[in-house]
Formats: C-alpha cells, sequence, structure tokens
C-alpha cells in the first residue's frame, strides 16, 4: 500500500471518528443539539454542513495556497474564511429553498447559522493549517463531515427512543441530552487506538 493511500486512510478514521469533531473536540454543538431531534432532520443538516465545509475547504485553501500566501495576506484569513462560509450557505439555503421545502422550514434558524458553525470554520482553518495537500483537504472535510453526520444521526436516534422512555421529569429536556452525548463521547473513544 503506497504511503499516500496510508496517510488519507489515517485522515479519515482520524477525522471522522477518532478525532470527532464533535464528540472529541466539541466543536458544533449549537446545531449539534438544534438539529438532532428527529433523524431525517439530522441527515438533511449533515448534508447540508457536508455540502458547505468540503466547498469551503476547497475554496479557502486554494485561497490560502495561491493567494494569502504569496502576497502576504495572512491576516485576513478569518474575515474572508467567514465570507467564503456565508457565501455557500446562501446558495445552499436558495437551493433547499427551491428543492427541499420541507427541509428547508424544519432546518429553520440553523440553516442561517451553519454561516457562524465553528465546525465549519475549524475545518477550514485546520486544513491550511496542517499543511495538507488540496487531496487531503477534500478527505480531511469530507471525513469530518462524516463524523459530523454520524454523530448528529446517532443523537437523533437516541432522542427519538428517549422520547418514549420514562425519564426522569428533571432529566428530561437538555440533561438527557447531554448525557447521551457524554456516553457517545466514550463510545468514540474507542477508536483512539486506531490512528497513531
Amino acid at each position: 500500500m503506497s504511503t499516500e493511500i496510508l496517510t488519507l486512510f489515517k485522515i479519515i478514521v482520524s477525522a471522522a471518528f477518532v478525532d470527532n469533531i464533535i464528540l472529541a473536540r466539541y466543536i458544533g454543538l449549537c446545531p449539534y443539539i438544534g438539529m438532532s431531534s428527529s433523524v431525517a432532520n439530522s441527515i438533511g443538516m449533515g448534508m447540508a454542513v457536508t455540502f458547505v465545509m468540503v466547498l469551503a475547504s476547497i475554496v479557502t485553501w486554494i485561497l490560502w495556497n495561491y493567494i494569502f500566501v504569496p502576497l502576504g495576506l495572512e491576516y485576513l484569513r478569518i474575515m474572508v474564511f467567514i465570507l467564503v462560509i456565508a457565501t455557500l450557505v446562501q446558495l445552499v439555503e436558495i437551493l433547499l429553498k427551491k428543492n427541499v421545502p420541507n427541509l428547508y422550514r424544519a432546518m429553520g434558524i440553523y440553516l442561517p447559522l451553519i454561516t457562524t458553525n465553528c465546525a465549519i470554520l475549524a475545518v477550514t482553518f485546520l486544513g491550511v493549517d496542517y499543511g495538507y495537500t488540496l487531496l487531503q483537504v477534500v478527505v480531511y472535510s469530507i471525513s469530518v463531515a462524516l463524523g459530523f453526520t454520524v454523530a448528529l444521526v446517532l443523537l437523533a436516534g437516541i432522542r427519538e427512543r428517549l422520547r418514549m422512555a420514562r425519564v426522569p421529569q428533571f432529566w428530561q429536556g437538555y440533561p438527557i441530552v447531554f448525557v447521551a452525548t457524554c456516553l457517545l463521547a466514550i463510545a468514540f473513544l474507542g477508536f483512539k487506538g486506531l490512528v497513531k
């Protein structure tokens, strides 16, 4: 197996499971808690975040390597990266409103909040900070988005089951959601030994 394929495999396993953006780094908790009320909404949110995350990572990597670094404009990184993400979110919003209006309504305020989703911003920063090639950035952003979606769908499934359970009054709502998140994070710790 070539070293490039092995490197890509390590990136996939590490980004999706070992160093999960939500369960290991605790980045992107707002949409994670807000959109995990149903599996269908979670899948929709995961798809929207994946689309924006991958495109934003590609665009920001190209801007960083071909404009920012050669011209010494590194100090503009935060502003321009957020602008790129905001533009892509508007594109997703237009596409969802036109093609999938039910999902658009279900996402409500969380769709515009993707603009400030710290998980997407973190991935764009980490993609350039790690010194990845363009292919590695694409694989990394897809893997992080996969991990984000997996965590979101798992919590949504747990929350759907919890609605039918007899949960004590003081545990209902967010307290039991955070306990479930902690248990998911502990389960994901089992992947720690896969990548060194």
